[in-house]
């Protein structure tokens, strides 16, 4: 966690010291999905969990109707006025925060005085662990408490998620704002996509940690392949409507009623995205049941089998990501290990015992960079609480 002490001297040599303003601190974590990729858009099960660390938001109000963008990560910092905002491509992050200011402001939430925020993010940028979703959460939730309005943690991720689709035109899905909203120290979130229904489920890992390894790939194919991903299971929705004439999205069918009707999926490719995304769905129920047993060796083959799929049936993990999960399930200690986000770069996230874990960087680390001539990180992980004021 961030040195509230060294941040709000930050805060202070930048905004000034005159204003009488009280100055109030707020956190939203980064997050990682344990297991359920490519299943969100399929009307399917994710088991994201929010992470210890994240962006920390400190704010003071205004007297004017100006808002003040400063970040201890990049130089740019400026004021604007508080409305009319527009998308700036110039103002790089800045349009993250910009955007949820726009859509409070789009559902009638109006402010009678500006305000001055100064972010700190502690998430590694571009590594899949949902810096934007952190920003956009925080700047929302800061927003609302200071301005006397009700802070309603799924609505927050509603407004999130359509921020940064209609403001920054990214077509991320809910996830990543839901589980920085909603997340509780120790649980992972059990999440239904399409509904939000959601279930807080204990992850108890005793004497293992959560261990990412950030591949440090740049994900350049992300967009292309991730629209291909998508109409191939919209294919084979429509092939298997013959069988299921209502059925909308893949997440729909049981993995029994889709194992009797698969022969209806005539192109290979497409029955291979499919069947990914069902036992996926599949892999994530299971995954509830050896939970609430305790039973986190189940668990770590549940994980290893999530990544086989990802990278044998819907072609997502790529040579770095492979390189780093092979490596990591030669180290003695290690339950489980795959994948986590889009793919094509990006992180891993594996189960390692504690006893294992500075053997597991130096091991992975070194047939990694052998392997690909990148040097990755790693980031020993404990599951926290979604966003809060400090």
């Amino acid at each position: 966690m961030a040195n509230i002490h060294e941040l709000t001297e930050r805060f202070l040599n930048t905004y000034g010291r005159e204003s009488t303003e009280q100055l109030a601190v707020f956190h939203a974590p980064g997050r990682v999905n344990l297991i359920g990729e490519h299943t969100d858009y399929n009307g399917g099960y994710v088991f994201p969990a929010a992470l210890t660390f994240g962006t920390t938001l400190l704010i003071r109000k205004r007297g004017d109707q100006q808002l003040g963008l400063a970040s201890t990560n990049f130089d740019l910092h400026k004021h604007i006025p508080i409305a009319p905002i527009v998308h700036d491509e110039a103002d790089d992050w800045m349009n993250y925060p910009k955007g949820i200011v726009n859509e409070l402001e789009q559902r009638g939430i109006t402010f009678s005085q500006g305000f001055d925020l100064l972010f700190h993010g502690e998430i590694p940028n571009g590594a899949g662990l949902s810096s934007s979703a952190s920003i956009e959460v925080v700047t929302a939730y800061a927003l609302l408490t200071m301005s006397g309005h009700a802070t309603d943690t799924v609505q927050i991720a509603r407004l999130a998620q359509k921020s940064e689709n209609e403001f920054n035109g990214v077509q991320c899905g809910i996830m990543d704002q839901f589980a920085v909203a909603n997340g509780k120290k120790d649980h992972a979130i059990l999440l239904m996509c399409d509904t939000l229904e959601y279930e807080l489920i204990p992850f108890n890992s005793g004497d293992y940690q959560i261990v990412i390894g950030n591949t440090n790939k740049r994900r350049g194919l992300v967009d292309s392949k991730y629209n291909e991903r998508r109409s191939q299971c919209d294919q084979a929705v429509q092939d298997l409507k013959a069988a299921f004439p209502e059925l909308t999205l893949l997440g729909q069918l049981s993995l029994e009623q889709f194992q009797a009707n698969q022969h209806l999926i005539q192109d290979e490719i497409v029955l291979k995205r499919a069947k990914h995304v069902v036992e996926e769905i599949d892999r994530v129920l299971q995954s509830m049941k050896v939970l609430k047993e305790n039973d986190l060796q189940a668990f770590g083959q549940l994980m290893n089998a999530s990544h086989d799929s990802l990278r044998d049936l819907y072609e997502v993990t790529g040579d770095e990501l492979d390189t780093m999960v092979a490596a990591a399930r030669t180290v003695d200690g290690v339950l489980g290990s795959r994948m986590t986000g889009a793919g094509f770069g990006g992180c891993t996230v594996s189960l390692v015992h504690k006893d294992s874990v500075e053997t597991f960087k130096a091991e992975v680390g070194r047939i990694y960079t052998e392997a690909t001539g990148l040097t990755p990180d790693f980031y020993v992980c404990t599951i926290g609480n979604g966003v809060e004021q400090l």
